[in-house]
């Protein structure tokens, strides 16, 4: 029977060895590992570089466009202005002071023994200006727009023939006062007062009158 013998048996073992050492095998996964992370370090810098290109093209079109927006913003802040101004006029022309319509009121407070002589109306407007939004400490302090303030007085100035003066003209006052004319459209009454009043007189022989001044004050208004 023949006997074989392996001389390389020690240099196979070796070899079998170093092919299962561990440090290879750590090695070559950190290799592995490596080339990994390369590669996704590649592509997220890639996806940063495109990332950066739409940037810089969409601050380009937004540059391009915001001439055009603030010409529309603009344009939006004077179409406000002319609104606001518009209705102003629209409130001021459909609440503006009638004299057909006060003169035809007055027909109706009329009296047999008293005579209107003379009528005048004062008007006055106070303008005041616009008040700027202000911001302090965080705390915002809405602004004002600006305004206009209108007064209105009336003076009736007239002859009382009556034999008995003070009640003719307490009569007059009162049927001023209470005219649907001459009482506010929100339904406060306007200021009805004597103004003057003159001692009894006569002309050239004529019958006794007493000449009175009534004021009637409009409330304020502010458009």
């Amino acid at each position: 029977m023949a006997i074989r013998l392996n001389l390389l048996a020690e240099a196979q073992a070796l070899e079998d060895m170093r092919r299962r050492d561990p440090v290879k095998r750590v090695v070559f996964a950190g290799v592995v590992l490596a080339l990994l992370t390369l590669c996704y370090s590649s592509s997220v810098q890639f996806k940063m570089m495109m990332t950066k290109s739409e940037l810089s093209r969409l601050e380009s079109e937004l540059a391009a466009l915001n001439p055009e927006y603030q010409s529309i913003q603009s344009n939006q802040t004077q179409l406000a202005d002319i609104t606001q101004r518009e209705h102003a006029l629209v409130r001021l022309a459909t609440n503006r002071m009638l004299y057909g319509t006060l003169l035809n009121a007055l027909q109706h407070t009329a009296l047999p023994q008293v005579q209107l002589v003379r009528l005048k109306t004062d008007q006055s407007y106070v303008y005041t200006e616009e008040v700027k939004a202000k911001t302090n400490a965080n705390r915002v302090t809405p602004g004002k727009p600006a305004a206009v303030t209108e007064r209105i007085l009336l003076t009736m100035e007239a002859k009382d023939t009556s034999a008995n003066p003070g009640d003719s003209i307490n009569t007059f006052k009162d049927s001023v006062a209470s005219s649907p004319y001459l009482v506010s459209p929100t339904g406060t009454s306007n200021e009805v007062r004597l103004a003057s009043l003159s001692p009894p007189q006569t002309v050239g022989g004529s019958k006794p009158f007493v000449l009175f001044t009534l004021e009637c004050r409009y409330p304020e208004v502010t458009r």
